[in-house]
């Protein structure tokens, strides 16, 4: 847990990773930084982009909305990097709903943008269209897999990191029940239910684990009317992998401690506790998204260019795990963690992938 994310993830990406460009467009929601130069176009796979040339790179949310606080979130912050560290100009266009996203990503092709991402597992399909339409277009894709000689694939085995969360969650629990709150039940999704129920089991095979899937990514009262049935059936710990609509059970969680409950929320693909406050945030489970994308588009930006690369990046890698601080989890915990993440890096612990 002491080894920060950042730091690991960049040192495989550099080695495992190179990338990706060219689009243009407009649908939905759109946000910019920096500007791009003149002379700023889309570059054949096998070319490579003159080292440290000023760029434009954009972004495709899902239905979650740039603004989720997570997965969404995550993936435009490693862009904003990019703009404060290059002077590329970066952009994001958000999805309203499915039918937005191949349009979105095909609006940045009409921009000539030299690099498009997706962000999430159900980019899968509309970025297979796209990509095979403009062989000479450079994209990359977070939490899916695209097998096209122009994208860039990058996964993270976030069964791994939500095994450690379980193990929080089966060794804090009081009630011994336990809730899991998801947007779509899609497998970007359900590796993470995955993995919590192993790592709870692992430690309180009591415990019992309730889930529920919104449906949505984008939908706060959801997650709060989830929460509240979950909480009210005496559920004390519930992890949310659910985008925006997760942001409803931190609200549900949060009104109830003020009212003297003693509830709480285990966050997702970033420390969700410097958003809703320790107060409510029992731990996270943190995904390098951020990082992964800030890496992957400096190498296209230096001038680097491999296409056609799938990766899957776990806590070997330092690119899933917990906060390096979690202030609600106590030492003894904290080293029963410790001890089942060193197991898992070692292989001698498989985490399965899939619900049982």
């Amino acid at each position: 847990m002491k080894k920060r994310l950042g730091f690991m993830l960049s040192i495989v990406l550099m080695f495992a990773l190179v990338l990706s460009a060219c689009g243009g467009g407009n649908k939905g929601t759109s946000g910019t930084n920096g500007t791009a130069s003149p002379e700023a176009s889309s570059a054949a796979p096998e070319e490579s982009t003159a080292a440290g040339a000023k760029l434009k790179i954009g972004m495709v949310t899902d239905t979650g909305g740039v603004n989720d606080k997570s997965f969404n979130q995550s993936a435009w912050d490693g862009l904003q990097r990019v703009t404060k560290d290059t002077g590329s100009e970066t952009k994001y266009l958000e999805s309203k709903g499915d039918a937005d996203m191949e349009p979105n990503l095909r609006a940045f092709i009409s921009e000539k943008y030299d690099m498009i991402w997706g962000v999430g597992f159900l980019f899968e399909d509309a970025m297979g269209k796209v990509a095979k339409d403009n062989p000479d277009s450079k994209f990359g894709i977070i939490d899916g897999t695209v097998n096209a000689p122009n994208v860039v694939s990058v996964n993270f085995a976030a069964n791994e990191g939500s095994f450690l969360a379980g193990v929080v969650a089966g060794l804090t629990t009081k009630s011994n029940k336990i809730g899991f709150v998801g947007g779509m039940e899609i497998p970007s999704v359900t590796i993470f239910e995955a993995g919590f129920n192993a790592g709870v089991a692992a430690v309180n095979p009591e415990a019992k684990v309730i889930r529920n899937y919104t449906g949505e990514f984008g939908k706060p009262d959801l997650g709060k009317a989830a929460a509240t049935v979950m909480y009210n059936d005496g559920v004390d710990i519930i992890f949310q992998v659910a985008g925006g609509t997760g942001n409803g059970v931190f609200n549900e969680a949060t009104a109830r401690k003020k009212a003297g409950q003693d509830v709480w929320v285990i966050g997702v693909d970033k420390d969700q506790s410097i958003e809703f406050g320790n107060e409510v945030t029992l731990t996270s489970m943190l995904k390098g998204v951020e990082t992964a994308i800030h890496q992957v588009s400096t190498e296209l930006i230096n001038g680097k260019w491999e296409g056609g690369k799938s990766v899957v990046l776990g806590l070997k890698d330092g690119a899933v795990g917990l906060p390096e601080n979690n202030p609600n989890v106590s030492e003894e915990i904290m080293t029963k963690v410790e001890d089942y993440k060193q197991q898992i890096i070692s292989g001698s612990l498989v985490v399965p992938t899939d619900i049982k």
